[in-house]
């Protein structure tokens, strides 16, 4: 397997006018070709800030991010010789496509722009393959996005990422906006491409039931910070990090429910950990000092002065 994605101490600034819940700090982790690395947190904890960074759409205040072995550029951007390798599924199917334009259309338009000689024929030809594969007849391609629901226009966006043959495919909380019955699709559909095509995969959801189905790692995130990262079996059957813990215990039938006082998301939270208000083990450790991440097993990191596991 080959490196795919290396993120190393990132900082993103908070940024209320692009839509940021909050911005990061010192986030760390790597993906290899082949794998999915899935990324947990409520909301606001700085996921889709993280989605963008990675996508190359919101510049870098501190640390990096290597795609193949390149440095995003300074402004946050992709290189233009790597932008084919990253492509991004949204959260609103429906809204990420181009109302105005037919499905061919859409499915062309990347071609446009990252293969720009390719002919006409060759483009339609690749639409109707990726159509196919993603489980939508080739009428679709005549048709525009009102014309679907929801589930089909997800498939569509799913197309779409993929007829640039990328490397890294990111799903920013790709199943949140479908009915249930259309989440299990969308997610067994995601799965087989990704086995199939052998995409690295990033996966970005509040739900750890659902990361947990698909992803062979998984990040967690709170306010900006990473607290928990490891093997998604290891970190979900034995969580090192109270917030993990309190993740699992709002999935029904995953654990005994558990309370804890919630803190709003806009309030400012300096020094410390970062969720020692809503922590029963915080001590005067963890208003005084930031942990770090340390091992608590092979390939099992967490950021906390009272880890549930040593």
């Amino acid at each position: 397997m080959s490196r795919v994605l290396q993120v190393s101490g990132l900082g993103m600034p908070f940024d209320a006018a692009a839509g940021d819940g909050v911005g990061l700090e010192g986030i760390d982790f790597a993906l290899d070709s082949g794998q999915v690395l899935g990324v947990v947190g409520e909301s606001g904890s700085g996921k889709t800030t993280l989605a963008r960074a990675l996508a190359g759409l919101r510049p870098i205040r501190s640390g990096s991010i290597q795609v193949m072995g390149e440095d995003l550029l300074p402004s946050g951007q992709v290189p233009g010789h790597l932008r084919h390798q990253v492509q991004m599924v949204f959260q609103n199917p429906v809204a990420s496509l181009n109302p105005r334009m037919t499905i061919l259309q859409s499915l062309e338009e990347p071609l446009k722009v990252h293969q720009s000689g390719m002919p006409g024929e060759q483009r339609q030809t690749r639409a109707r393959q990726m159509l196919d594969l993603v489980g939508m007849p080739a009428t679709a391609l005549s048709g525009y996005p009102h014309q679907f629901s929801g589930g089909q226009c997800q498939r569509i966006a799913i197309a779409r990422a993929l007829m640039v043959q990328p490397s890294l495919l990111i799903c920013d909380e790709v199943v949140s906006a479908l009915d249930v019955s259309v989440q299990a699709q969308v997610l067994n559909l995601l799965m087989s491409l990704q086995r199939e095509l052998g995409l690295a995969m990033v996966f970005i959801s509040h739900d750890l039931a659902v990361v947990r189905h698909i992803s062979d790692r998984i990040v967690v995130i709170y306010r900006g910070r990473l607290l928990e990262q490891g093997p998604a079996e290891t970190l979900c059957g034995q969580p090192a990090h109270p917030y993990t813990r309190d993740l699992l215990a709002a999935v029904p039938g995953a654990g005994p429910a558990r309370h804890h006082q919630a803190v709003a998301v806009a309030e400012a939270l300096p020094g410390g950990c970062s969720y020692r208000h809503r922590c029963e083990l915080a001590s005067p450790v963890c208003q005084e000092q930031a942990p770090v991440l340390a091992d608590v097993a092979a390939e099992h990191q967490v950021a906390c002065h009272h880890p549930l596991i040593n």
